[in-house]
């Protein structure tokens, strides 16, 4: 079966549910998804937060003008999008200059925090561990899945089209039409989203189109109990000053990670036993815990290119061909903001309101922006 549309995304994560829900109210657009159902990869793994201190200039750039879109959207049950969580900055003695580093790239957006009030706000922070902190209280939990079947629905409700199992064998261009060949049927249009997450450079080489250099890594997380009953839901997240762990609440557990950004193959990732004792034992130096089981671990995929900022934007060798891809470990986070200017590069129009106040530059994300892979 061949179906016939004016936009091919292929990716059912949050990046391509994005882009296809923003474009179907003025395109006909076919969604590929190579699993039983879209998500299940980094999408379904991200215990994301928002916040616009996290990640590098572009990416908080994103983040500013994703701020109306969380704020004023809500999930199926009509509840919000964000829940304040506030992050926690920890350095030990020795990690003040990653502290100071931290506190000056920020540009004032953190405050300093003494320990005694760190400890305040965490009462499992070991005593003696944190020499200096710094304190984020914009950052909010992210529902992941509400966000992500938000776009979904808007998609067939403008009468888009999902399709899954829909994993591709082939892609390739005749007439000014994209043809993507999958298990699950054939679909042609003449412009054509990578969307495909760690998979994207694969596609781009399926379909003859030189590649961004995309290096998918691997992060770990686990869930394990707190020291005395559920862990309380008001604390906030943990980040240690050189990002080595993480810690935050997670449904009465606490979810850890080591921070890892282990370079991998793209593929179902799964968590490493070193991994996750790696994160128990930073986790219990620093915490008044001691982990005697694990309740859960798993991994994702966080595929970065060289400069870590996302990749969106028409391939220079290649007609219809749009990059939506590099978005490391902030996709979830800048998705709104995202979804709308792919969905504006795609379509040729200009970029969203507001977005240029944020600091968004197009330019920036190119893919044959300096530095990216020859």
């Amino acid at each position: 079966m061949t179906r016939t549309a004016d936009v091919a995304v292929i990716g059912g994560g949050i990046a391509g549910a994005s882009v296809a829900a923003e474009l179907a109210g003025t395109a006909e657009v076919v969604l590929l998804e190579r699993e039983a159902r879209p998500g299940y990869h980094t999408t379904g793994r991200s215990a994301a937060l928002y916040t616009c201190t996290y990640g590098p200039a572009g990416v908080r750039a994103l983040s500013r003008a994703s701020g109306p879109s969380f704020r004023g959207w809500t999930g199926p049950s009509g509840a919000p999008l964000l829940r304040p969580r506030g992050v926690l900055f920890l350095a030990r003695e020795d990690q003040g200059d990653a502290l100071a580093a931290l506190e000056a790239e920020m540009a004032g957006a953190l405050a300093p925090l003494d320990v005694a009030e760190a400890q305040a706000r965490l009462p499992l922070l070991r005593a003696g561990y944190a020499a200096a902190a710094l304190w984020d209280g914009e950052a909010s939990d992210i529902d992941v899945d509400a966000l992500h079947q938000r776009y979904l629905r808007a998609l067939k409700a403008a009468g888009g089209a999902v399709m899954t199992d829909a994993e591709v064998g082939a892609v390739t261009r005749a007439g000014g039409v994209w043809r993507v060949e999958t298990r699950g049927g054939t679909v042609e249009a003449p412009v054509l989203v990578n969307a495909a997450g760690a998979w994207a450079d694969e596609i781009a080489r399926m379909a003859g189109v030189r590649p961004v250099g995309l290096t998918p890594k691997r992060r770990t997380a686990a869930l394990i109990d707190p020291p005395a009953g559920p862990a309380d839901d008001g604390w906030p997240m943990v980040v240690d000053a050189e990002e080595s762990f993480y810690v935050k609440p997670d449904a009465g557990k606490l979810l850890i990670s080591p921070a890892d950004a282990t370079p991998s193959a793209p593929c179902d990732a799964q968590p490493e036993e070193l991994d996750v004792a790696i994160a128990v034992d930073r986790v219990e130096q620093a915490f008044d815990l001691s982990v005697r089981r694990i309740a859960h671990k798993w991994a994702g995929l966080r595929s970065f290119v060289a400069d870590g900022e996302p990749v969106a934007g028409y391939a220079p060798d290649a007609e219809g061909f749009f990059w939506l891809a590099g978005q490391g470990g902030y996709g979830i986070q800048t998705a709104p903001a995202l979804g709308q200017l792919a969905a504006a590069l795609v379509a040729g129009h200009a970029m969203p309101e507001g977005f240029a106040e944020a600091g968004v530059d197009p330019a920036g994300l190119a893919p044959d922006r300096p530095g990216l892979a020859a």
